[in-house]
């Protein structure tokens, strides 16, 4: 039995690719779009790509500090005698 269509090297390469080139293509997609700053950083060129990578990354950082605060040892639940 073969290796399923997603684990496969090829497919992986090509999939990095398309979503390389759309997120390009969103970010591109500024230079023909006008749209109105409600506040002054919004107004800046690729806001949303930028915003959206920072505000991902950081809720990463702060998923892995909460799992610090509520990780509990192994024998959390001790060994049972009965």
């Amino acid at each position: 039995m073969g290796q399923h269509w997603l684990t496969r090297p090829s497919t992986i390469r090509n999939l990095w690719r398309i979503f390389i080139a759309v997120l390009v293509a969103t970010v591109a997609a500024e230079f023909f779009t006008d749209h109105e700053a409600y506040f002054g950083i919004d107004g800046t060129f690729g806001f949303n790509a930028w915003y959206g990578f920072v505000v991902c990354a950081a809720m990463i950082v702060i998923a892995k500090l909460i799992g610090i605060v509520l990780k509990r040892p192994d024998t959390y639940y001790g060994e049972r005698d009965d």
